[in-house]
């Protein structure tokens, strides 16, 4: 914030020289030509100045991002279409690959979905469940997801649960059919189920809303090797160097902030979760490390901090959690294997969900018992990311996926985890914090632009004056 401070400074000594001028200086003549007052330019300036403070107000600084006072809400994606869950699978309502769905979930409830699959694609179908805000939830509720066949086959299960948190946070699990199996191979209708799991407390009784994501994924042109990599390198890596720089996390799958190699350290509320997007090439290994920060106070809390990776269809690939007691603690990732296309062979999760290059993302929660313990924060979280091997072509796809590009990395990626924007989302500050400018520094230099602009118009103004 001292950036700003010193900012604030100079727009207060600008504005004030200039209304001292101002106010001192009679008021120019009026144009003869068209009897009107000429403008002021210095009027122009601190105007502009005036703006700019606002701007750079509204403006995340590049060294330190406020965070929020509590908790924020799961950012469901932009213009998800509302689709109700069916008891049964008579009346199941379709779901489309590439959209984005928002649902419910009673306590105790079991809800049907539709999808519709060709024999050629590999389909996916992630739910995140997003319990209300201070609900009572224990370690076991959560959500089971199976995709089933007409005949009620089950092609896959998956599970996620709250864990020993005991925060209420976004859980998510993935169903999915894979093409090349015996059981679910061919095209036709296919189920989402979706069940809640609960403990039958009375506080975990009452709605959870649903983010339902389906995509699906092509068949490479030509047949590679059915078996993962024999052996790969499982030794713990030595952590990034240099110094850490903050960033802020998304609340939600579709909003996760992109975040590259290195240290990256921000500021989260009890109760918090936080979503980012690293780009992960064929050949790539990812690791990472959460670490929170010290907190006066005194007692222990279990599961005081979970550290998530999700695959780019948002499947669970690891996580780690961690007790604390108010000194430092870190959770580390177990390792992965590096990116490969036949690691879908694979008989474990861990290896088996890190099958296609794309979006990783990591989500990181801390627990709002932390609270009772230990005060309202904010607390200090540190991520380190680190990504290793050099990324290298992947399979020929015989199609597209749906939606495009899900399991590439694109320049544009590469160029967001670095700056932490998305596509042309950024402002003209950010782009000048990425850059290594100041607040301090980009109002000097504005300043100092429009009062060389002002200048010279004065001076074009003196030299249009009708002379005796």
């Amino acid at each position: 914030m001292r950036g700003r401070g010193r900012a604030g400074r100079v727009l207060r000594r600008f504005t004030t020289a200039r209304a001292r001028r101002q106010y001192a200086a009679p008021a120019p003549a009026p144009d003869p030509r068209t009897g009107r007052h000429r403008h002021r330019p210095h009027r122009t300036a601190a105007l502009f100045a005036a703006s700019l403070l606002c701007v750079l107000a509204a403006t995340p600084a590049g060294t330190a991002e406020a965070a929020p006072s509590g908790p924020r809400p799961y950012a469901f994606a932009t213009g998800a279409e509302t689709v109700s869950g069916e008891p049964g699978t008579s009346a199941a309502r379709p779901l489309t690959a590439g959209h984005t769905y928002r649902s419910s979930l009673p306590a105790h409830g079991k809800l049907y979905y539709r999808l519709d699959l060709t024999a050629k694609t590999t389909a996916y179908a992630p739910v995140t469940a997003v319990p209300p805000a201070g609900a009572s939830v224990a370690s076991t509720d959560g959500i089971r997801v199976s995709l089933r066949d007409t005949d009620g086959n089950a092609c896959s299960y998956a599970s996620a649960t709250i864990g020993a948190a005991l925060s209420p946070r976004p859980v998510t699990a993935l169903a999915q059919r894979d093409t090349g199996r015996t059981l679910c191979a061919g095209a036709g209708t296919y189920y989402l189920l979706v069940e809640r799991l609960d403990s039958g407390d009375s506080g975990s009784r009452r709605t959870w809303d649903l983010e339902i994501a389906p995509v699906t994924e092509s068949r490479p042109t030509t047949a590679g090797p059915t078996t993962p990599p024999a052996t790969w390198d499982s030794a713990t890596p030595r952590p990034p160097v240099g110094t850490a720089r903050t960033r802020s996390g998304g609340a939600g799958f579709a909003t996760a902030r992109p975040l590259g190699e290195g240290i990256w350290r921000t500021r989260a509320a009890p109760g918090t979760t936080l979503f980012y997007a690293v780009p992960v090439g064929w050949g790539q290994q990812l690791h990472a490390t959460a670490e929170l920060g010290a907190a006066s106070g005194s007692g222990y809390v279990g599961g005081a901090l979970d550290l998530a990776l999700h695959n780019p269809a948002r499947g669970r690939v690891e996580d780690a959690s961690l007790g604390f007691t108010g000194t430092p603690r870190t959770a580390a990732l177990p390792p992965v294997p590096p990116v490969e296309y036949a690691n879908r062979y694979a008989v474990t999760d861990d290896e088996n969900t890190v099958r296609f290059a794309g979006r990783y993302y990591l989500v990181v929660h801390v627990s709002s018992r932390l609270a009772d313990s230990f005060g309202s924060g904010p607390y200090e979280v540190t991520l380190t990311v680190r990504l290793d091997g050099q990324p290298h072509d992947g399979p020929r796809y015989a199609g597209k996926s749906v939606p495009d590009g899900l399991f590439e990395v694109s320049s544009q990626d590469w160029h967001d985890a670095v700056t932490g924007e998305s596509g042309d989302d950024g402002t003209t500050m950010r782009l000048l914090a990425a850059g290594g400018i100041g607040t301090g520094t980009a109002l000097l230099l504005g300043l100092g632009a429009w009062t060389l602009a002002a200048r010279r118009a004065q001076i074009r103004t003196s030299a249009q004056k009708p002379t005796a």
